[in-house]
């Protein structure tokens, strides 16, 4: 098991995906984060509470989590590459015990994962801090609690790549399973947001318990303002972390259960 784990470092490493892995979390991170302070949430359209209030720091920090399909595009390719490129077949015959192969990719993306979350969450913060330090702007958050919202972010984009290594195990198209990740993470649950009745469904999907953790209602409140429909109401932070918890342990047991007798060829 363990040289299959080192087989997989090897091999992601040999690529540029982690380096293009970690350079667009930081470009994403820093670049998005830095613009939004620097203009000024106070001065959007519509505008937004300001950086000197509890709201407006956590909205800001929260639009992060809308950037999640990125690490599920990433782990949606890593599932689907040995299809596409047709090097199952010969995974498999070097380890037939499928299972450790599946097992050691899961870890190995794990750790891609992980690390991409802390660059995310340490290009914003230095990003954010320094923004808002440059601007003389007094803070309506503690730096220790910006930094634990950071942090929560950090952590959640690892289950989203693990949810797109599940969705790429289920659909080995790799075109298909991006568009599906993608567009749904980029657009189908702020659409069920907009439909009367369905969004109330909202608060127990990945988007809305990444909502639940970093506490950012701002969207789901904007909308139901906007289309006057009954308002969302996110669960618990707790809650909304274990539910990602087991929208992680679906993906994994997906991931290592459904390639395991399936055909190859």
């Amino acid at each position: 098991m363990t040289q299959l784990i080192k087989a997989e470092f090897r091999r992601l490493l040999a690529t540029r995906m982690w380096f293009g892995l970690l350079l667009t979390a930081a470009l994403l991170a820093g670049g998005l984060i830095g613009a939004m302070t620097l203009v000024g949430p106070e001065h959007f359209n519509p505008p937004m509470p300001g950086l000197d209030t509890e709201a407006g720091i956590r909205s800001i920090l929260g639009i992060l989590g809308y950037t999640a399909f990125v690490p599920a595009a990433i782990g949606t390719v890593a599932a689907t590459s040995e299809y596409r490129h047709h090097t199952a077949a010969v995974t498999f015959l070097f380890a037939p015990r499928r299972w450790q192969v599946l097992a050691a990719k899961l870890i190995t993306y794990g750790v891609a994962g992980l690390a991409y979350g802390i660059v995310l969450a340490g290009t914003a913060a230095v990003a954010f801090f320094g923004v808002a330090a440059a601007r003389g702007v007094s803070l309506g958050l503690a730096a220790g609690t910006v930094l634990a919202l950071l942090a929560r972010i950090g952590v959640a984009m690892v289950v989203y790549l693990l949810l797109g290594v599940g969705v790429g195990a289920l659909i080995r198209n790799q075109v298909v399973a991006l568009f599906v990740v993608v567009g749904y993470l980029y657009m189908g649950e702020t659409l069920i947001m907009m439909i009367p009745g369905a969004n109330q469904l909202y608060p127990v999907l990945p988007g809305g318990a990444t909502a639940s953790l970093t506490d950012f209602t701002y969207l789901a409140d904007a909308l139901s303002q906007q289309l006057a429909t009954t308002p969302v109401h996110l669960l618990p932070p707790a809650a909304g972390a274990l539910l990602l918890v087991a929208y992680a342990l679906a993906a994994a047991a997906i991931a290592v259960i459904v390639p395991m007798r399936r055909d190859i060829t």
